[in-house]
């Protein structure tokens, strides 16, 4: 990996305020991919998600369930620990985005009438944490230093 692609990837200067959005948010993230992939926390799994998928038109529905359950669950995950923070926001980012269109916008806003509010609010958490990196406190630091090259010291003057 080059040195200026690692940074490009990794490098972040968010400071403490990524790892207050990273971790519950990831953590809330992965619990929904657990329901969809494992049937964990009263989830239908594999099948009973792929089913539902199929049924509202996201064909093929167990395919669906998969990419969705790994998204959130191993993305979720991802962002918990500030791994690979950018990619794993933005993967969650775009199944939230296809969790708003396709099953949310026609219920208006609000989660009472199971709208879009609370997804588009992952979505937006998503989108911050693409945009700044995981910040201090992420694996992606101990990245940076592996595999870009920069230690601790370069980073600071960064």
């Amino acid at each position: 990996m080059n040195n200026q692609f690692a940074q490009t990837l990794l490098q972040s200067s968010a400071g403490f305020a990524a790892l207050v959005l990273r971790v519950p948010v990831g953590l809330v993230l992965a619990a929904h991919g657990a329901q969809k992939l494992f049937g964990w926390f009263g989830g239908y799994g594999l099948e009973g998600t792929g089913q539902w998928m199929a049924s509202i038109g996201l064909e093929p529905g167990y395919l669906m369930a998969l990419l969705a359950g790994s998204a959130e669950f191993f993305g979720g995950l991802a962002l918990a620990l500030g791994l690979l923070t950018r990619p794993a926001a933005l993967v969650n980012a775009v199944a939230m985005l296809v969790a708003i269109f396709a099953v949310h916008i026609g219920n208006g806003l609000f989660m009472s009438n199971n709208g879009y509010e609370y997804a588009l609010t992952l979505f937006v958490v998503s989108v911050a944490l693409a945009i700044q990196g995981g910040g201090r406190l992420a694996l992606d630091n101990v990245l940076l230093e592996r595999v870009g090259g920069i230690g601790h010291g370069q980073r600071a003057a960064i």
